[in-house]
């Protein structure tokens, strides 16, 4: 009985005895492991984070042109509401501040939806025709503004037309169609104005 109790106690002492290379508890280790799975979960949340998107490259440099010009024509408006001297260049002026600062909000809204990051400040093309406008006054910022609302928008009707029919995103090719008669209108009106400079 006495090697009985003995050998028992020794299993007891066995048994209870640390292991090397095992964590002292099962919940120690369970808490390990769902550490780890929790950081690798915030790990990859934080990589794509919501902020990725579904739009081919195609449309999201369609969306982040779109916005760079409609950033340049709200810029250059207000340029133009101070510096121009002609009544109808004013107006023209005008007219584009507000339909683009409308069309920018719209655009803001949607690609916040769709998760890219619109131009906050004009680069490259449009900077440089800021730049132009603001080295000028009198009838040569007139003839000079004009001369680019009409190039700008020419292009702008190009690209809208094209991803009104071929966007793959289809809200974005809504979104150009409804879009498109406004910057036609405003290409026609462009034109108008300056065969009077």
């Amino acid at each position: 009985m006495k090697y009985l109790i003995t050998a028992a106690c020794l299993l007891v002492v066995i048994a209870c005895s640390d292991k090397p290379g095992q964590p002292e508890t099962e919940t120690t280790g369970t808490t390990q492991a769902v550490s780890e799975t929790t950081t690798a979960s915030a790990t990859t949340t934080g990589v794509t984070g919501g902020t990725s998107s579904a739009m081919t490259p195609d449309d999201k440099e369609f969306v982040v042109k779109a916005g760079m010009a409609g950033l340049a024509e709200v810029q250059m408006g207000n340029l133009a509401l101070q510096n121009a001297s002609n009544a109808e260049v004013k107006a023209f002026a005008q007219r584009m501040v507000t339909d683009h600062s409308t069309a920018n909000a719209e655009l803001a809204h949607f690609a916040t939806a769709k998760g890219v990051a619109l131009p906050t400040e004009l680069e490259g093309d449009p900077e440089a025709s800021r730049r132009h406008l603001m080295s000028l006054s009198g009838t040569a910022f007139d003839k000079s503004y004009m001369e680019h609302m009409v190039a700008d928008h020419e292009k702008a009707v190009a690209d809208f037309d094209k991803a009104s029919t071929s966007a793959s995103d289809r809200d974005l090719k809504t979104w150009a169609g409804k879009t498109l008669p406004t910057l036609k209108e405003h290409l026609e009106l462009a034109k108008s104005v300056a065969r009077k400079l």
